[in-house]
């Protein structure tokens, strides 16, 4: 947490200890300072007030860890290391990026060596293997998709699903029947937006196979951190995540990730920013049926407005998450002036948000990643 009114004058002279007393989410260093501020604060101030109302809803699932990756978090007796830690999961496979020291102690440039990582949990923890049945209802909570996948609640797989899971959400909530073009030849085509440390977690999308069955999915991740070597690079998804047991079937399997074309779920990376290769894209495939962007942060980077003005022009659906309601709203805000249109869909709570809370915040308001969704 730092002062709100940080870089507007003068330097902060402590910690930001004077809560702002009406909205009670953002923190001053002094007197002054808030003061200064105010000018700014007054118009997000009520708004922030209202978001502050909910956050109890915000913190609210079903998992028996609940309260040690909320209010633990946040009161930072626990981090996500600890929490790792204690679950035998810390560095481990794809789990390597859930926390700081592993994001700073690993780059993407030696992406190779997760290429054959899973779960690190035994099979009754997580979703190794085909389920038992398919998809008979729409899913709508993480209690929804645990059951249905027999996965006991005290399972952390919520923290890497999440990817995939807001992924099936946002489809859903545009309507899979509403996409343009229609899906045709039963391919699924997805443009994804920005991926960071997805590219660590890459077996976690071998969920998309079981959440869209008989579809052929083709995911297009786009971003500047995609590793340069990679590049074009085409992965197959063949199989599902693994788990720890040696014994097994998900071992029939033995490589998850490989090159290829021709799977349930397909992988295509592209290094850079979306506009200036969509036309490499465009070169490779027809266009996607929906684009999906997740913790855009649109308001924070001024590279988002041709890539915006792009996506209008393609006529497609595109949903974006972000971490909190407020980045979401001022994101709408951009979106407003560079279309001129509302949004299509408006911002909503993602009851598939990452069951973490951030453990650094600018903001007294609970952030998650892919915490809440709107769509243009």
């Amino acid at each position: 947490m730092e002062c709100a009114a940080r870089g507007f004058g003068t330097r902060c002279v402590g910690p930001p200890t004077r809560r702002c007393g009406n909205c009670g989410a953002v923190a001053y260093c002094s007197v002054s300072h808030q003061s200064t501020h105010w000018r700014y604060h007054k118009e997000e101030c009520e708004r922030l007030e209202e978001q502050m109302r909910r956050v109890d809803l915000l913190n609210e699932f079903p998992f028996t860890f609940t309260e040690e990756a909320t209010l633990q978090i946040s009161q930072k007796e626990v981090s996500k290391c600890s929490f790792l830690t204690k679950r035998d999961l810390h560095h481990a496979g794809m789990w390597i990026y859930e926390c700081k020291c592993g994001s700073s102690s690993v780059s993407f440039s030696a992406y190779d060596r997760f290429r054959s990582e899973g779960w690190y949990l035994p099979s009754s923890s997580c979703p190794c293997r085909e389920p038992l049945s398919p998809v008979t209802s729409q899913l709508c909570s993480w209690t929804d998709y645990y059951e249905w996948r027999k996965i006991p609640l005290d399972s952390p797989v919520a923290l890497l699903l999440h990817w995939p899971l807001t992924i099936y959400h946002a489809i859903q909530a545009i309507g899979i029947g509403n996409l343009t073009p229609r899906i045709s030849n039963d391919e699924l085509r997805i443009h994804y937006l920005g991926p960071q440390k997805e590219l660590g977690q890459l077996g976690a999308f071998a969920e998309l196979q079981a959440l869209f069955p008989g579809l052929r999915i083709r995911l297009q991740l786009v971003g500047p951190d995609v590793p340069q070597h990679m590049d074009g690079e085409i992965i197959s998804l063949c199989g599902y995540a693994p788990c720890m047991e040696e014994d097994c079937d998900c071992k029939c399997s033995n490589e998850i990730l490989k090159p290829s074309n021709k799977s349930a779920v397909s992988l295509q990376l592209y290094r850079g920013l979306y506009h200036d290769r969509y036309s490499d894209i465009a070169k490779d495939s027809p266009p996607p049926h929906i684009v999906i962007a997740p913790n855009a942060g649109i308001a924070a980077y001024p590279s988002w407005l041709p890539t915006i003005e792009l996506i209008k022009e393609m006529k497609v659906p595109a949903v974006f998450s972000d971490y909190c309601e407020e980045a979401c709203h001022l994101a709408a805000c951009c979106i407003r002036t560079i279309t001129g249109q509302p949004l299509s869909l408006p911002i909503g709570l993602n009851p598939f948000r990452q069951p973490m809370m951030v453990e650094e915040s600018s903001l007294f308001i609970p952030c998650y990643s892919n915490c809440f969704i709107f769509a243009i």
